[in-house]
């Protein structure tokens, strides 16, 4: 017989019909009623075994996590918290669990001890959620893209350039460790290497996005990328996915409401398609929240708050403004951020972004004009000389959420900047050649993947949004 997935009976009412499930046990009670789930939804269907004419060898195999095939007929439910349940006629087990050695039991488990079984936390109701909705995202983002004509692009992994910067980047080597190519002087003959000069781990599509965007006017990457950086904590990841647009003829306002719609667009779609599970994470939201200080509370629940960055206008202020409210706030006066903000040129901190959007204003915040000092190369400078045509988009509980600007599409500004930073413009020329050759006003942003999904889910470790998390000393599965 056909296999029918538990969400779609879960939803029907056509009782007295046969039916096949397959799935895992999550918990057998009473040597008769069996709970199974099959991934298909986050609620599991009831099956009732007659234990009286079922081998007794059969009822001890039915253990958490076991892997089983059930025929019956579907009836009206009597018990609580379900209208449909399976009137087992043959029990099948398809895969064995040892109860003594399967980690999952049915209880609470901590977030701490999940990471350390990523390979099974699958299965419990946090995950299946969690992927879920970071599937329903993933989705909603390329949809909005399709819709409005964007090319999707697949820019390389592998690359010879650092977009940022920053040069906190992953080498890329098939080089022998144990017997290094070296020059006359002792350096690392990378002509040896497999591409014949040192080579990278991807942090960013951006360069290439550009280049692609002169072309056919808007793109998106999105994909992985990596950092080198040795941050140990909640937020960051050494391996991470990225959603960079670059749309030719924009400027910062148009880069601006493509961002602020990007956000609203798959906030809202993951609403309407992840309601059971959007609701089981607010229900441990909630719980989660009861364990804290009343004053670190949040005054929403993950509902409101979805719901709050939908109906509200994103506001709009400059870096300056910014300074100045924050040089004035009573955290600041009060001595309470760990970085005071003293001057204008200081680089916001996590605890200041949200300040802005979570007291100050009560609604996510887009900042913009940065001072030049603090932001990347390629940024359009703005005609003061001190600022550039950046914006970051800050949410609540999260911080900042997109950074983005409107691209240096002058050549002469562009390169008078990079060897002010100390960028080398000859491994950068066919980038260089976009603004040689038909240059034109171009924008773009990135939004991290993981942080849009710890803030739908309302987790608030990055390392539980994303399958298998690669940090600091950890590559686990």
């Amino acid at each position: 017989m056909k296999r029918t997935k538990i969400k779609a009976l879960l939803a029907t009412t056509d009782f007295g019909k046969e039916v096949t499930v397959m799935g895992w046990v999550k918990t057998f009670r009473n040597n008769q009623f069996i709970a199974i789930n099959d991934g298909s939804s986050i609620h599991n269907i009831q099956a009732v075994v007659d234990f009286n004419s079922t081998d007794e060898s059969l009822l001890k195999r039915l253990t958490t996590g076991a892997s089983v095939a059930v025929t019956g007929t579907l009836v009206e439910s009597l018990g609580k918290g379900q209208h449909v349940e399976i009137k087992v006629k043959t029990l099948e087990i398809l895969g064995d669990s040892d109860a003594e050695k399967f980690p999952l039991q049915p209880k609470k488990h901590s977030l701490e001890f999940l990471r350390e079984i990523a390979h099974l936390r699958f299965r419990t109701n946090t995950f299946n959620a969690v992927f879920k909705v970071r599937h329903a995202l993933a989705f909603a983002v390329h949809q909005f893209f399709n819709e409005r004509g964007f090319v999707y692009l697949h820019t390389p992994i592998i690359t010879a350039s650092d977009a940022e910067g920053a040069g906190e980047m992953f080498r890329v080597s098939t080089i022998d460790f144990d017997n290094i190519p070296r020059n006359d002087d002792g350096t690392v003959n990378y002509k040896e290497d497999f591409f014949g000069k040192t080579t990278n781990l991807t942090v960013s599509g951006q360069l290439e996005g550009e280049l692609a965007a002169m072309a056919f006017g808007d793109i998106y990457t999105f994909g992985p990328t990596f950092r080198a950086e040795n941050s140990n904590t909640t937020r960051h990841l050494a391996e991470f996915w990225m959603i960079e647009p670059e749309m030719a003829f924009y400027d910062l306002n148009g880069n601006m409401d493509l961002a602020e719609e990007l956000l609203k667009y798959v906030i809202g779609y993951a609403l309407t398609n992840c309601a059971d599970e959007l609701e089981f994470l607010k229900g441990r939201l909630e719980e989660e929240e009861k364990q804290k200080p009343q004053q670190e509370r949040s005054e929403f629940d993950l509902l409101s708050k979805l719901n709050f960055c939908l109906e509200n206008n994103f506001e709009r202020i400059t870096y300056t403004e910014a300074i100045e409210i924050l040089k004035q706030s009573k955290p600041n006066q009060k001595k309470q951020f760990k970085y005071l903000i003293e001057e204008w040129g200081a680089d916001l901190q996590s605890e200041h972004e949200r300040y802005l959007v979570e007291k100050h204003f009560k609604k996510p915040v887009i900042l913009t004009d940065y001072p030049k000092d603090i932001k990347a190369f390629y940024m359009r400078q703005n005609e003061d000389g001190k600022t550039v045509r950046a914006m970051d988009i800050l949410f609540p509980g999260i911080g900042e959420i997109v950074g983005g600007s409107q691209r240096e599409e002058r050549l002469e500004k562009l390169e008078q900047r990079m060897s002010e930073m100390h960028v080398p413009s000859e491994e950068l020329s066919w980038y260089l050649d976009t603004r040689r050759f038909g240059s034109a006003p171009h924008a773009g942003f990135g939004l991290g993947f993981e942080r849009l999904v710890l803030f739908v889910t309302g987790m608030t470790n990055i390392r539980d949004v994303i399958p298998f998390p690669r940090t600091p000393k950890n590559a686990e599965f």
